[in-house]
């Protein structure tokens, strides 16, 4: 593997760190209360929990720098991103709070968008599987 990839591996511990936060931040998420509850559940069991355990499963592939490690990155922030982007969207537009979880909803998606552009990147194409 090419080490000489810039923020490699300060996203891969940026990448374990978060996504094992995560887990417990869901879960606060889901036990929120009344507003978009019935939502709120079915986020976080159909998609934030796989989303983050993927995730975790892809910070140990690119830690032994594995190929697959890229490919489980890319798989997991385009899942974490397509359930952020528009839970956060419909929570601003019902709940109206823009310093809460649904402005918080909203920073994750675009830093996932950013780390989904980092892990696109050509030079991780030439990793060898």
């Amino acid at each position: 593997m090419s080490l000489g990839l810039r923020g490699y591996w300060t996203l891969t511990w940026f990448g374990l760190v978060s996504n094992t936060l995560a887990i417990p931040f869901i879960a606060f998420v889901v036990g929120s209360g009344p507003p978009l509850q019935t939502a709120n559940i079915t986020l976080a069991i159909s998609l934030a929990w796989p989303a983050a355990i993927t995730g975790i499963v892809a910070s140990a592939g690119l830690f032994a720098q594995r190929g697959w490690g890229v490919i489980l990155s890319i798989i997991s922030l385009s899942m974490t991103l397509s359930g952020t982007l528009p839970y956060g969207i419909i929570r601003l537009i019902r709940v109206k709070d823009v310093f809460g979880i649904s402005g918080l909803t909203l920073l994750i998606a675009l830093l996932n968008l950013l780390a989904l552009l980092y892990w696109c990147r050509r030079g991780h194409r030439r990793i060898r599987l």
